[in-house]
């Protein structure tokens, strides 16, 4: 009974949480969609546990409760997988954007580089002038 109480609370307390950050958009919907989600089934399987236990006879698992534990370790393990391929995109990205600010970078230099040039030619020309 501990653990039951123990478990709704917990789920209750994130589901706030979840809430509560895509209120401030501190978290982005398509995640705060994913957890939401995710704690609107976790939450009546934490407070009325034996729910799954027809299903995992079906499956043949020992008991509802591994049956959850089992699910609950393949979807972090997707939700790994999809971050480190967001990471990746992300990475890619900023590389590109890199490159592309260097390239921009060396052409405002040379432009500064060939005006500078040009400024102390059309002074020379004028020295010229007033000297002779």
């Amino acid at each position: 009974m501990k653990l039951t109480l123990v478990t709704g609370l917990t789920g209750l307390i994130l589901l706030g949480t979840i809430v509560e950050l895509l209120r401030r958009r501190q978290l982005r919907e398509k995640y705060g969609m994913l957890w939401l989600g995710l704690l609107f089934v976790v939450i009546p399987l934490s407070l009325f546990p034996r729910l799954l236990d027809g299903v995992a006879d079906l499956l043949g698992v020992a008991s509802g409760v591994s049956l959850v534990l089992f699910l609950g370790i393949v979807f972090l393990l997707l939700v790994c997988i999809h971050l480190s391929w967001e990471v990746s995109a992300l990475e890619e990205e900023t590389r590109t954007l890199a490159e592309e600010f260097a390239l921009l970078r060396a052409e405002v230099e040379a432009e500064r580089a060939e005006r500078a040039e040009w400024t102390r030619r059309l002074d020379r020309a004028e020295m010229v002038s007033h000297d002779g």
